[in-house]
């Protein structure tokens, strides 16, 4: 059952007056609201990320593809963002390792993690300011549809009520990237194929290079990842030479 308090947080919101921000119930109750009222991602509050004990968040959808699709993070433009274009340029990390699970993941201290769980990132993510990192999948009966994932700046495991108030977050998030225009899936399967992709040009040149060599996508994807890597390249940067004709795809073919 709501306390008294979380009863007169959700009138707040209902009624069309701005969000109170003075605590966890007000800002988890302006997050439900957001979804209720249609107002998408952009209606989430501000100090999310501050409320579950952390220093960063990053929602991403799962496309068609089953690939993450950074759409909201908190605060915007951080290193979260960072952290997840990190992931995708890399193919390996905590958000790539939450989206086909079940059940959140942590890693309360990076620099005591196995080496051996995120071979590529941990080495990236150790030069960084992110220290912990914990990723919870967004399920849709046994689908998902999104993760979300959360960075801090010091080592240090969440607390109960930290876990409680992060999953009572991700079923709000779950109804978001179900019931407003910025992500929503046709299906069970994963986002409606109208949602703006920031990365929209790597998919575009994943596609484009696999119906030029006659390879699957995903090996496309690894070949373009690779080529970024080995001529330290931005994903993008790479994605639009090959979009634009500046790189031959045959550059690309093993």
């Amino acid at each position: 059952m709501p306390s008294g308090d979380e009863d007169h947080a959700e009138d707040h919101a209902r009624d069309g007056t701005p969000c109170p921000a003075d605590g966890p119930t007000s800002l988890l109750s302006c997050a439900a609201r957001a979804a209720r009222t249609g107002l998408g991602l952009r209606g989430l509050p501000a100090g999310l990320a501050r409320l579950l004990g952390l220093d960063f968040l990053a929602l991403s959808a799962v496309t068609h593809s089953g690939l993450p699709e950074l759409v909201w993070d908190e605060p915007s433009g951080g290193l979260g963002a960072e952290l997840e274009e990190l992931q995708f340029a890399l193919g390996d990390g905590p958000t790539l390792e939450a989206a086909p699970r079940s059940r959140p993941l942590a890693e309360p201290d990076l620099a005591a993690t196995d080496p051996a769980r995120w071979p590529a990132f941990l080495p990236e993510a150790v030069n960084t300011a992110v220290r912990a990192v914990v990723a919870v999948p967004l399920l849709l009966g046994v689908a998902t549809v999104g993760v979300l994932t959360g960075y801090r700046t010091a080592p240090g495991a969440l607390t109960d009520t930290q876990w409680r108030d992060l999953r009572r977050l991700s079923r709000t998030l779950v109804a978001l990237l179900l019931d407003t225009a910025d992500a929503a899936p046709a299906d069970e399967t994963g986002p409606r194929s109208d949602l703006v992709l920031r990365r929209a040009e790597i998919h575009q040149a994943t596609g484009y290079l696999s119906d030029r060599l006659g390879i699957p996508p995903a090996q496309a994807l690894l070949r373009l990842r690779s080529y970024a890597l080995g001529h330290t390249i931005p994903l993008t940067t790479l994605a639009r030479a090959l979009l634009t004709g500046r790189l031959p795809p045959e550059s690309l073919d093993e």
